[in-house]
């Protein structure tokens, strides 16, 4: 048992946004290793079609079970929206995808209004919507796809001034809903707020990464998978990319501070 835990845990995403689970994960449990998946050479996942995003998956996931991982978190909400309820039931570990997680606990809130900013792929599966109202059938949600987001974020370019405009267009727009909660639905949205509240107070935003990591904390001890030693010696971190390493090590400083080179895959 002690050796199966200390076995790391695996993390994908389109890009660096994932990065924004790894690093609230790393703070809550530092005692586990990590392998990080960024598929840099798909990004953005956003425009891509249910089926790619599926072999997208498969792909990383028999990566993932190469390195030997005990469990694999998708830190990408279009993921989780267009290839997760595929491929759960095709491998021998945990799937844990950031839509399916955390909407549950947000549905709890008795909110009336929460309005989703995502990305197309997401917004057009309507699984947020889906597993909110499964839990909190009176909900009224409102998705916006922010079709640029995902490009400002992995590019830096928040002070553009293009940039700022498609984020107050949309953002205007969801307020017209006058939401009870906005849901930034994608991992690399937390990255504007210093835009966002420049329409709306900072508490209407929910991350759920936040949400995300401390449920997995509770689901990952129930399962007793938690590496609980103190010894620090073996304890790992690695990232693989699918192109641009270095371009992934400069845009990942938003998020978290890669100090192992990225390997190529």
């Amino acid at each position: 048992m002690h050796n199966f835990n200390n076995k790391p845990i695996g993390f994908f995403d389109s890009g660096v946004g994932g990065l924004s689970v790894l690093s609230r994960f790393k703070k809550v449990l530092p005692n586990e290793s990590t392998i990080y998946y960024g598929d840099t050479i798909h990004l953005p996942y956003g425009n891509k079609t249910k089926k790619e995003l599926i072999g997208y998956a498969r792909n990383i996931m028999n990566f993932m079970l190469k390195k030997g991982v005990k469990a694999v978190i998708i830190a990408c909400n279009t993921s989780s929206a267009q290839a997760y309820d595929t491929i759960k039931n095709e491998y021998d570990v945990p799937i844990y995808p950031i839509i399916q997680s955390c909407s549950k606990i947000i549905a709890q809130n008795k909110l009336k209004k929460i309005g989703i900013f995502a990305t197309e792929a997401t917004v057009m599966s309507g699984k947020y919507t889906e597993e909110l109202k499964k839990y909190n059938s009176e909900i009224q949600v409102k998705e916006i796809a922010s079709k640029n987001w995902v490009g400002i974020v992995e590019n830096s370019i928040t002070d553009i001034d293009a940039a700022k405009k498609h984020i107050r267009y949309e953002l205007e727009e969801m307020l017209l809903f006058n939401p009870d909660k906005i849901i930034l639905g994608c991992t690399h949205y937390p990255y504007l707020m210093n835009e966002f509240v420049k329409y709306a107070p900072k508490d209407i935003f929910v991350d759920p990464a936040e949400i995300f990591v401390d449920y997995l904390k509770d689901d990952l001890s129930s399962r007793e998978l938690l590496n609980n030693g103190v010894d620090s010696s073996d304890r790992m971190e690695q990232f693989y990319v699918t192109s641009s390493p270095a371009d992934f090590v400069k845009n990942a400083k938003i998020f978290y501070d890669v100090k192992n080179s990225p390997i190529l895959v």
